[in-house]
């Protein structure tokens, strides 16, 4: 039986996706001059894929965290905290999830006034 769920590798993992990793993602998005749209899409998905992450990290430690022997973790993952944990990869999947549709809506309306121009003589 672990006797906490710290020292696993699931919990680091989850402390870099829940915040190291969206944090850079958000300073490399508002600090930078131009951005291509490109990057933007790539970094909205990569918000989502780290939100579903986000989803499954917390669920597995809760399960390892009711098997051992620490207080502590129980605490954090078998409580009301543990469901705040929850509140963080919906904040990234909604985000991710806007930038994602923002490039897509920008594509669009852009594709929409060239085929104007184009058939505007039609």
């Amino acid at each position: 039986m672990p006797s906490s769920v710290f020292p696993e590798l699931r919990f680091w993992l989850l402390i870099a996706f829940s915040l190291v990793l969206p944090c850079a993602i958000y300073a490399a998005l508002l600090f930078r001059r131009a951005v291509s749209s490109g990057t933007v899409l790539a970094l909205g998905m990569l918000l989502i894929v780290l939100a579903g992450v986000d989803v499954y990290l917390p669920q597995s430690l809760s399960h390892l965290a009711a098997n051992t022997a620490s207080a502590v973790d129980d605490a954090v993952f078998l409580s009301e905290v543990g469901v705040a944990l929850y509140v963080l990869p919906v904040l990234f999947g909604g985000i991710g999830v806007n930038l994602v549709s923002h490039v897509l809506v920008r594509h669009l309306t852009q594709a929409e006034r060239r085929f104007d121009a184009e058939h505007r003589n039609d």
